[in-house]
């Protein structure tokens, strides 16, 4: 892929190599984009070359600023553009009473979900402006709505991302670039699988007990697949979505609330 600065428009999806992300980077692939992503798992980004061999990939920690100044080299490397962000990489944080939050934990979080985004859309924005305008779409989360007990840093996160989306559109917008956030609700998988044993653990409940409370928190009665966040984030993205900015989009079976307790 070294060189490939055709015609064809480029994205970066971060934390792309597996998961939500890699759904959204065959989307885009199939949508004829040319697509780079990065992940801070090897693993992950080694499988997802060898699966994906038209697109390019970095071994990228977004919470390290040496870690992004490389991946957006390796980016003007193999494309020299950029007409889409897709700002997806994340973790989910701890689950605990916010007392028993370590200051750690605390930090990892903001680190990964919120700085990481900056770090990543700060670097984007001079070659989408070089592109003549293009689309920066942050994934935020149902949590960016409602109050979430046991998630304070993730919410915390989540609510800012809202914050720093509507500032850039209103920033970048004379610049052609829309910038738009989409906010899952519990979306299949094995992060959410992971927050779910987790919480349970907390609770001293079943895992199913658990499962079975998130999706009554949700008017469709069901999680999310990650090909909905995918499809959206094309959407926005493309032409059909040219006139939407500054939007945070809940793909969710419409969150109700994310009130958790049992009790």
């Amino acid at each position: 892929m070294a060189g490939d600065t055709g015609d064809r428009p480029a994205v970066l999806v971060t934390g792309g190599a597996a998961g939500i992300g890699r759904a959204i980077a065959t989307r885009f692939a199939a949508g004829g984009f040319r697509v780079h992503v990065c992940d801070a798992d090897p693993q992950a980004v080694r499988r997802f070359r060898d699966e994906m061999p038209a697109a390019s990939a970095s071994v990228a920690d977004v919470s390290r600023v040496a870690d992004v100044d490389a991946m957006f080299e390796d980016l003007r490397r193999h494309h020299g553009r950029l007409d889409v962000l897709v700002a997806n990489a994340g973790v989910s944080g701890p689950t605990a009473p916010v007392e028993e939050i370590a200051p750690a934990d605390w930090d990892r979080t903001v680190a990964v979900d919120l700085n990481g985004q900056f770090y990543c859309t700060r670097l984007a924005v001079p070659m989408l402006k070089a592109a003549g305008g293009g689309s920066i779409v942050l994934i935020s989360s149902s949590a960016a709505f409602f109050g979430y007990p046991l998630r304070t840093p993730y919410t915390a996160c989540k609510w800012a991302l809202i914050g720093f989306m509507k500032t850039l559109a209103m920033e970048l917008g004379p610049h052609r670039i829309r910038v738009n956030a989409i906010c899952p609700g519990s979306v299949r998988g094995a992060r959410i699988d992971g927050v779910i044993e987790r919480d349970a653990a907390e609770r001293g409940r079943t895992a199913a007990e658990i499962r079975r409370l998130y999706e009554r928190q949700t008017s469709l009665r069901s999680f999310v697949g990650a090909e909905d966040i995918a499809n959206t984030a094309f959407f926005l993205a493309s032409g059909e979505g040219a006139m939407i900015s500054g939007q945070a989009l809940g793909v969710d079976g419409h969150t109700e609330s994310l009130s958790n307790w049992l009790d």
